[in-house]
């Protein structure tokens, strides 16, 4: 078996300093979501054996807070994320073979983050499907499992929405919003 997850970066000043979309900074709510969803991907041990993470600036500092959590978890930076449409997102995905881990780690963006989840879901979790076919919000995280030991043997349609939450949901979960 392999386990995907896919998290969207956490949320963003509207504008860069820079005037540079790949510059945007996560704002004070993205730094809390961040550490959140850190903490619970440590919790409910879904601790990924490879981290690959967009160069932009604010896939980056997503990272670093979650690295807090899970200190044993390798990363990668891969400047192809960035923009990255389902096909290239999933030729990554297929590349992660050399380094074969059993656990992968994607903190990218949206759209193309949103519709490779919708597209790889074949079945699972039907409330995290319905919640997930709207939006993966920043800080979202969508884990897909797969009934394969090779991650160049990912396709469409062909893995399984273990769960699937967010900073939102999961305020709710606690009582919280």
């Amino acid at each position: 078996m392999r386990r995907l997850i896919l998290l969207r970066h956490a949320k963003t000043e509207r504008d860069a300093p820079s005037g540079k979309d790949q510059d945007r900074r996560l704002d004070e709510r993205g730094k809390q979501d961040g550490a959140d969803i850190g903490r619970w991907l440590a919790l409910n041990d879904y601790r990924p054996d490879l981290a690959l993470v967009s160069s932009a600036v604010r896939a980056q500092e997503t990272w670093e807070l979650l690295r807090a959590a899970l200190p044993s978890t390798r990363a990668k930076h891969v400047a192809e994320l960035y923009g990255a449409d389902t096909s290239e997102l999933l030729r990554v995905i297929h590349g992660a073979t050399s380094a074969d881990p059993q656990r992968l780690l994607i903190v990218a963006h949206n759209p193309g983050l949103h519709e490779l989840a919708l597209g790889l879901i074949s079945g699972g979790d039907p409330a995290g499907r319905r919640a997930l076919d709207s939006n993966l919000p920043t800080a979202g995280v969508a884990v897909i499992d797969f009934a394969t030991d090779e991650w160049d043997e990912v396709r469409f349609r062909s893995g399984r929405l273990e769960r699937f939450v967010s900073p939102k949901l999961l305020r709710e979960e606690s009582g919280g919003e």
